[in-house]
């Protein structure tokens, strides 16, 4: 992986006749940041959830990169402390 590949924020719901558990099972190198019963959100370079989508073990919603995301999250954070 280049060190300029950008780290997406990403949604993977497992294909018909496939589950959240099979897709842990599988040797994917993601983050995992949220569990639920029909998807998982994760963090991922380009690279991997290409993979992903090309070997169709998930499909692949991109919400945001991580960089912006963390950039909200901390703006939101600040507006939260300017409100106390």
């Amino acid at each position: 992986m280049a060190d300029t590949e950008q780290t997406w924020i990403a949604r993977l719901t497992p294909p018909a006749g496939s589950t959240v558990a099979s897709l842990l099972d599988l040797p994917l190198g993601l983050d995992v940041w949220e569990r639920h019963s029909g998807y998982l959100v994760v963090a991922a370079p380009e690279s991997r959830l290409a993979e992903v989508e090309r070997r169709r073990l998930a499909m692949v919603e991109r919400w945001v990169p991580q960089e912006q995301y963390v950039a909200q999250m901390r703006r939101r954070e600040g507006t939260r402390e300017a409100d106390r």
